[in-house]
């Protein structure tokens, strides 16, 4: 039984993120008004699409939508807030951005960021909602872009072929290269693999 999505009474975004398990690079996440009068035929998941297909529809979606904007968190803010936050933050930034201001926002997951407007968390609504769909594929094409750009300044850990995602390849790299500054340091992987930080002076008793 399909889902039945209420319509509200004035433009709805979808939201969706695209990196929350690399262990490099920023998070992103995009927010897509779509144009009823301009549909984008061929939405869904973007893990289910090819990156060809990925990138014929994020040019589609960017010319066809009533709005779209992405946005991201760096690798230095998901240390700060944690993965979960970060994901929110470029969620908000997203929204934030739109040159239509929304009355409501679905979101991909079971986590809301907070927004000026009403929010809606669907999961798995990259599958359900078409503006999500859409929402999912600007993430994922952003960030790989970037990913590639990252791979031109640190050729070494081949961001090109892994996206930063913990592959064999890339723990190997890692492990031989040590982190770069774009590599997540709250994340398991990386963090074994830094310096111990020295232990503060004790003081014995009577000093």
């Amino acid at each position: 039984m399909a889902l039945q999505l209420s319509v509200p009474d004035g433009p709805a975004c979808g939201v969706d993120e695209a990196g929350r398990g690399p262990l490099a690079g920023p998070v992103y996440a995009a927010a897509v008004i779509l144009d009823a009068n301009t549909p984008v035929a061929g939405l869904r998941d973007s893990k289910a699409l090819s990156p060809a297909r990925r990138q014929t529809l994020s040019h589609l979606i960017r010319e066809r939508a009533q709005a779209w904007a992405i946005a991201s968190a760096s690798a230095a803010e998901i240390d700060e807030l944690n993965i979960l936050q970060a994901t929110l933050l470029a969620m908000q930034r997203a929204v934030a951005a739109l040159a239509v201001e929304p009355v409501l926002a679905r979101v991909d997951g079971n986590r809301a960021p907070r927004l000026s407007c009403a929010v809606q968390t669907l999961v798995g609504g990259d599958a359900i909602d078409p503006a999500i769909s859409a929402a999912s594929i600007l993430a994922k094409c952003a960030r790989d872009e970037l990913m590639l750009a990252l791979h031109q300044r640190f050729p070494q850990y081949r961001f090109d072929r892994h996206k930063g995602y913990p592959t064999a390849e890339h723990l190997a790299l890692l492990s031989r290269h040590g982190p770069c500054p774009e590599h997540r340091r709250s994340f398991a992987p990386v963090r074994a693999l830094l310096p111990a930080l020295p232990l503060a002076p004790t003081r014995g008793p009577g000093d």
